[in-house]
């Protein structure tokens, strides 16, 4: 029974280390190109050795890390060649799970999607800082994915949304209206939650379309 109880605690750390490296790489806390030492990101997170190789294990095959033979792991550059690529998989696959969120929401669900509604209102007026937003936007998009009760459209869409965030930290110094750009959820929530799928389908491809336009334009 101990065993099992450490195997269990050790799942629990190593969850806790890769969502919290996978964010700092997403958000650029951890610079492009920069290298990844395992003993100081234990130390930072509170956790083993153990725990962090397991989580960087996840994080090169979400392409947010990459290791060279005899010369370490890296933080993966952000090359905007790749803007492309990411939104043409996001143009087909975020209007099908906005759809498929409107469709299969839980009320629990709702109940999360509204309450981030009520914050979407306030952005306007809440003075929130540039990393503050870039925040809000992944917890938007990943309670959408959630919502579609999909894990594997969930795994595919958070994959490709975090690469995107890091382009869209890349240029947030020259992004004209970032607030706005977030709000432009709010609709598509509201859509979601009233359960209407093909104008949550509708306006998740052009927010999409939005911000690689928004981005090609800051280039």
């Amino acid at each position: 029974m101990q065993q099992v109880a450490a195997e269990v605690e050790e799942l629990s750390l190593a969850e806790r280390a890769y969502r919290a490296i996978r964010d700092r790489l997403v958000m650029l806390e951890i610079r492009p190109g920069a290298p990844i030492n395992e003993e100081q990101l234990g130390q930072s997170l509170g956790v083993g050795r153990t725990p962090v190789r397991e989580a960087l294990k996840r994080l090169q095959y979400e392409r947010l890390i990459t290791t060279y033979p005899r010369r370490g792991t890296f933080a993966t550059e952000v090359n905007i060649t790749d803007l492309a690529h990411i939104s043409e998989v996001r143009q087909e696959l975020e209007p099908l799970a906005a759809a498929q969120a409107a469709r299969r929401a839980t009320g629990v669900d709702r109940a999360g999607l509204t309450d981030l509604l009520a914050e979407l209102e306030s952005v306007g007026t809440s003075g929130r800082d540039a990393a503050d937003l870039m925040r809000l936007d992944l917890r938007v998009h990943r309670a959408i994915y959630t919502a579609t009760h999909n894990p594997y459209l969930e795994d595919t869409l958070v994959r490709h949304d975090n690469l995107a965030t890091r382009i869209w930290c890349l240029f947030v110094d020259r992004l004209a209206d970032m607030a706005g750009h977030v709000e432009e959820h709010g609709p598509l929530i509201a859509a979601i939650v009233a359960g209407e799928a093909e104008t949550a389908a509708r306006l998740a491809r052009s927010h999409v379309e939005h911000f690689e336009r928004a981005i090609r334009e800051a280039i």
